[in-house]
């Protein structure tokens, strides 16, 4: 009998731990997303393992999307200004060629 009490005593205290450190809410808010999938997913445990990673991405990925980000940036600004200078070019070409058309 003192061996059943000494197992459900560190049973009780591993539960305290796990609840004061969260992992029991994290968990239940994650079964209960699971639970309220409209169609469950072929691997459950890869569902849960996706959605535990709460830790969010790392952060050389962040640099490097934020590097990319800029770069991405800065081509976009070219390219509109290259495309400001082929408009005004066209512009500028299409009174000659309407000219040049009611000349023939």
């Amino acid at each position: 009998m003192t061996s059943y009490r000494a197992a459900d005593s560190k049973r009780e205290e591993f539960r305290k731990y796990l609840e004061k450190a969260g992992v029991l809410d994290i968990l239940t808010k994650v079964l209960v997303v699971l639970y309220e999938e409209p169609e469950k997913p072929n691997n459950a445990l890869d569902f849960l393992k996706q959605h535990l990673n709460a830790s969010g991405p790392d952060a050389a990925d962040v640099e490097a999307l934020k590097l990319e980000v800029t770069e991405l940036r800065l081509k976009c600004e070219q390219l509109q200004e290259e495309n400001n200078e082929l408009r005004a070019k066209m512009h500028a070409l299409e009174p000659q060629a309407e000219t040049e058309i009611a000349e023939n």
